[in-house]
């Protein structure tokens, strides 16, 4: 009687068919246990099956790839690549290459048949010719007329067949070359075709500021940053950012980072570029600092070294998201010491920009560890027994970016485009769209 109860119990309810709590609690022991097992069972059998056939567990892992909010991003459907449309810049590219060349193939059609039409003319005429002049036809130049359009069609079909490379990262890597003109119009100093000079920062808080311990690790991250505090005395002269900005620009700084605090904790982030001699400062990008968490707070964290650091930069795939990753990238040298094995990242995700700071390094496999992964599944040739070990340094933060100025902040920026872009509440209304 027991058993045939047990057989209904993942459908009804034991409480509804059995009164006895002991023999209750006994029945859905045995249920779970019968459920686990048939579980490691079917896993059992499955592995098996997958050993032999490979196949089967690709098409799985295929099939059970999750619905996330990430993969279920929507971008505008237009042919605009300005500072606030959300497109895939890398897929508008790739568009727009696919457009020239069916456009260049149309091309090379009609000029291929006007050639063809003007071919087939001179081939009657010469009939004609031949005609009247003589009796007998010569079929070696017809021949070699059918020889050279063969060859000719063939060579246009080559030409349509060749294909650009992908011009899409194949990993989450931001390829800042797929800037779009309109973008490095904007900002010709960020974008500049010359290699940006070695950064020199000036990092100081806001008026009245009491975070200094938080804003000197803050300045550590940059190579070249010098720390300056803002005063608080009540009878001192209270310098504003514009200020700030010239001083800094005298003196040689290519960028200033004010951090600002919200109950003693960095809450701020501003990050004004000071170009260079001859040229207005800006533009101006304003983060917000969330889950702050300083380096001695991370368990087993590491101690920074004064080598230059290798940054990664991941995710950003609109012009947005260009902008905010150059900002980003031209406040570090571009030729990292690989001695220090120190590595910055900056990894942009539904538009938070995930900050973390490690260090590596390169050791032998353990037995127990499996080897390295590609993103398709497949082990890696040459990594084979290498693993690659991780120490966070710290700071860690999350930063989002909530305005773009021309000049040096809001009020130091004038006209009409003084405001390049702001972040608005109703962005956020679609949760699968995104501005970075």
């Amino acid at each position: 009687m027991a058993a045939s109860k047990s057989k209904d119990l993942s459908r009804v309810s034991l409480a509804r068919t059995i009164g006895n709590k002991l023999k209750r609690q006994q029945l859905y022991i045995q249920a779970k246990k019968a459920n686990s097992r048939a579980k490691h069972e079917e896993r059992h059998r499955r592995r098996k099956e997958e050993a032999k056939n490979p196949e089967l567990k690709q098409k799985r892992l295929e099939k059970n790839q999750p619905a996330s909010i990430d993969k279920k991003r929507i971008w505008d459907d237009l042919d605009d690549d300005s500072l606030g449309a959300v497109v895939d810049v890398a897929e508008l590219k790739r568009r727009r290459l696919e457009v020239a060349e069916a456009a260049a193939a149309a091309e090379a059609d009609a000029a291929a048949r006007e050639d063809q039409e003007v071919d087939d003319k001179n081939d009657e005429n010469e009939k004609r010719d031949d005609d009247i002049d003589s009796m007998l036809g010569s079929d070696d130049e017809d021949e070699e007329d059918e020889g050279a359009k063969k060859e000719k069609e063939e060579e246009m079909q080559r030409q349509r067949a060749q294909r650009q490379p992908s011009i899409a990262p194949s990993t989450t890597s931001t390829n800042l070359d797929l800037t779009p003109d309109s973008l490095t119009s904007q900002f010709p100093n960020l974008f500049a075709d010359e290699p940006p000079p070695v950064p020199k920062i000036l990092v100081t808080t806001g008026i009245n500021g009491t975070i200094h311990k938080e804003a000197e690790e803050i300045a550590s991250i940059f190579p070249n940053a010098t720390y300056i505090r803002r005063t608080a005395h009540r009878y001192a002269y209270k310098y504003s950012v514009r200020e700030i900005a010239k001083f800094a620009k005298n003196r040689g700084y290519t960028a200033l980072l004010v951090v600002q605090e919200d109950q003693k904790r960095p809450s701020r982030l501003v990050v004004v570029h000071l170009n260079g001699e001859g040229v207005p400062p800006g533009p101006t990008l304003t983060y917000t600092i969330r889950n702050y968490a300083p380096g001695k707070a991370i368990p087993g964290h590491g101690r920074a070294t004064n080598h230059y650091p290798e940054l990664l930069l991941n995710n950003f795939k609109t012009p947005l998201g260009l902008l905010a990753a150059k900002s980003m990238h031209i406040l570090f040298p571009s030729k990292p010491e690989l001695a220090g094995r120190q590595v910055v990242t900056l990894h942009n995700q539904r538009d938070y920009i995930f900050f973390r700071r490690h260090r590596y390094v390169f050791r032998e496999a353990r037995p127990t560890e499996k080897n390295v992964v590609g993103a398709d599944g497949k082990e890696m040739e040459g990594v084979k027994g290498i693993r690659a070990g991780l120490q966070e340094i710290g700071p860690r933060m999350t930063l989002k970016l909530r305005r773009v100025d021309k000049g040096v902040g809001r009020a130091g920026s004038e006209g009409p485009d003084a405001v390049k872009w702001e972040w608005k509440a109703k962005m956020e209304k679609k949760r699968t769209r995104f501005n970075l």
